[in-house]
């Protein structure tokens, strides 16, 4: 009998997207069940990935009384289910179940930290934020940070003394190279993309893909492209993702700029992001804090030249000055400055280079990440 593998996150999309294909290749050695708030992603993950999935919901803000019916829940889950592996991949899930599988007596607690938020914040909310991230640690019984940086910072803010360990090369998932591929958008396919979004052949386009807020860097990318905009008339941005308004608000100039600006184009949340990056010149990536990244894998994989800030995970993914430039953090100045380089030499970037895309495959391909991840399950006796 195939023993119990739960995989848990706060909301079903990060299981259905971060997770993608992985739940259905870890079922095929353990019994796999998926465990996340109720959404309509449930369904999405029962069919894609051929698993059971249980919801237990988890709110991402600090909700006391709510964060205890949600830990109470788990417990009784873990009692009754007695899973041989609970494996977490957001903060607040991995603070619940770690404590909930810990008090239930669940044989390995595993939780990967895919970024943290305590480094970029200040005061209390940082004294708390490490405190409960100290709380995973001691009631996990293995430790994975998603990237070399991601471990550093545990390492620095004396978070845990345990072992921690990086699955392969980083990231949680890998990238698939049959999906994420260029050569499936010829001329043809691309020319119909712009005209749908109203873009001349003869345009520049950057682009975006992720939360459209302010942790994401994206004053600083509105700031730069105005002042790219007043030297490259054909210069497009194309923004692809959803706004978090609530969570992560922008300035209201910004927003405003963002709808008024011609040349700016939000298209919102996208299921398939690859027609995006398939029509665009350079993949501009400003953001605060990551773990390690999915969306840098994708546009390396697509072959895309990448703009980034130097964190976790963006400065692992990109080599300065070979698939990508790294800037520092909120340097709306040298954002632009390195924008205005690759508009210098535009040819470079005109088509998708595979060189970008060989430097992803060498280490990110998905079936790598997926057998190291497995071997780690299986080293588990």
């Amino acid at each position: 009998m195939k023993r119990k593998l739960f995989r848990i996150a706060a909301v079903p999309g990060s299981l259905a997207v971060l997770l993608k294909g992985q739940l259905r290749f870890m079922n095929e050695s353990f019994n796999v069940s998926a465990i996340a708030s109720e959404g309509e992603q449930h369904q999405t993950i029962r069919e894609t990935e051929g698993i059971n999935t249980i919801v237990v919901n988890i709110d991402r803000r600090i909700n006391i009384l709510a964060d205890l019916k949600s830990l109470y829940k788990l417990y009784t889950l873990f009692k009754k289910e007695k899973p041989f592996i609970i494996h977490s991949i957001t903060p607040k899930a991995g603070l619940l179940s770690m404590i909930a599988g810990y008090l239930a007596g669940v044989p390995y607690r595993l939780h990967t930290f895919t970024g943290l938020v305590f480094p970029t914040q200040t005061g209390m909310m940082k004294k708390m934020l490490i405190f409960f991230d100290r709380i995973i640690c001691f009631c996990a019984t293995n430790i994975y940070p998603e990237g070399l940086g991601v471990k550093n910072d545990l390492i620095s803010y004396g978070i845990t003394k345990k072992p921690l360990k990086i699955i392969g090369h980083g990231n949680v998932n890998g990238i698939d190279l049959n999906h994420f591929d260029p050569n499936l958008y010829n001329n043809s396919i691309k020319k119909d993309i712009r005209r749908e979004l109203s873009i001349a052949k003869s345009d520049f386009i950057w682009c975006f893909v992720g939360r459209i807020g302010y942790d994401k860097g994206i004053e600083e990318m509105i700031n730069s492209f105005i002042q790219v905009q007043k030297k490259s008339k054909n210069s497009k941005l194309l923004l692809v993702g959803p706004y978090e308004k609530e969570l992560d608000p922008l300035p209201h100039s910004i927003e405003h700029e963002i709808e008024t600006n011609k040349s700016i184009i939000s298209v919102g949340w996208q299921q398939d992001v690859r027609p995006y990056f398939a029509i665009s010149n350079v993949f501009v990536f400003p953001s605060y804090r990551e773990g390690f990244p999915n969306v840098l894998l994708q546009a390396g994989a697509m072959g895309i030249y990448s703009i980034v800030t130097n964190i976790n995970g963006s400065n692992e993914i990109i080599d300065n000055g070979i698939n990508g430039t790294i800037i520092p953090v909120k340097d709306s100045i040298a954002l632009t400055e390195a924008m205005l380089n690759c508009l210098e030499d535009a040819s470079k970037h005109k088509n998708y280079n595979e060189k970008y895309r060989r430097f992803i495959a060498e280490k990110y391909s998905q079936e790598y990440v997926w057998s190291e991840q497995l071997k780690e399950y299986q080293l588990l006796n």
